[in-house]
């Protein structure tokens, strides 16, 4: 079985604007699930296409870049995507991983410039492609996808001051990135926006949005593994 494992922040695990979670049927990682189904039949009709799984990984305030991949560092808080990526590669050895973070790295707080948080993604994709798994001899593909723009609005003006302008950098920034890892690429912002009124999460629409534009480009890094 195929599984595609979906790495992220708040917007990953479905937080709405007004602060609730979205349902199994409203999330964009869940909905992604189901749309792959008629995408695979769909484009590969000529090929077998096995079993596949979606893994839902995301947690608010996830954050991207501050210690070297995989570190044993304990001083890392429990939100660092840096370490916890890697026990989600060894516990389910995805043939695909999408990475889509950096927006809690824009918080005022952490004084990064959308180059330096690049670099932290660049830092996770590089380490998250040479990984070896124990049982499989599977090179992952890594999808690396750009977060929407964020507003400094309400209870995020002060939080994020400064990183609106920040955040409408990382889709260049994050597309360098694929390209000298050669691996794909994807803006979220192309397709969705982040609530104009709350800031940083997305309304329930625009995770269908999303789900239906990463699907196809999630069908074609699954066949490259068969």
């Amino acid at each position: 079985m195929a599984t595609v494992l979906c790495f992220g922040d708040s917007n990953t695990w479905g937080i709405s604007p007004s602060g609730h979670r979205y349902n199994e049927a409203e999330r964009w990682a869940t909905l992604l699930s189901t749309k792959l189904s008629s995408k695979l039949a769909a484009q590969f009709a000529n090929k077998l296409v096995g079993e596949y799984r979606v893994i839902e990984a995301g947690q608010p305030n996830r954050t991207l870049v501050h210690n070297a991949p995989f570190s044993v560092d304990e001083s890392v808080g429990n939100i660092s995507g840096i370490r916890y990526l890697k026990p989600y590669l060894l516990e389910f050895q995805p043939e695909v991983i999408l990475l889509m973070l950096g927006t809690n790295d824009l918080k005022k707080r952490f004084k990064l410039c959308a180059t330096e948080i690049a670099q932290g993604m660049y830092q996770l994709a590089l380490s998250t492609l040479n990984f070896k798994y124990a049982d499989k001899n599977v090179v992952p593909q890594v999808l690396i996808v750009s977060p929407p723009p964020i507003y400094e609005v309400a209870a995020y003006v002060k939080i994020y001051a400064g990183a609106a302008v920040k955040s409408q950098q990382l889709a260049m920034h994050y597309g360098d990135v694929a390209q000298r890892l050669n691996c794909a690429f994807f803006d979220a912002g192309s397709v969705i926006q982040s609530c104009s009124n709350e800031g940083i999460h997305w309304q329930v629409e625009q995770h269908a949005i999303l789900a239906e534009a990463l699907s196809d480009k999630v069908a074609k890094l699954l066949m490259k593994t068969l």
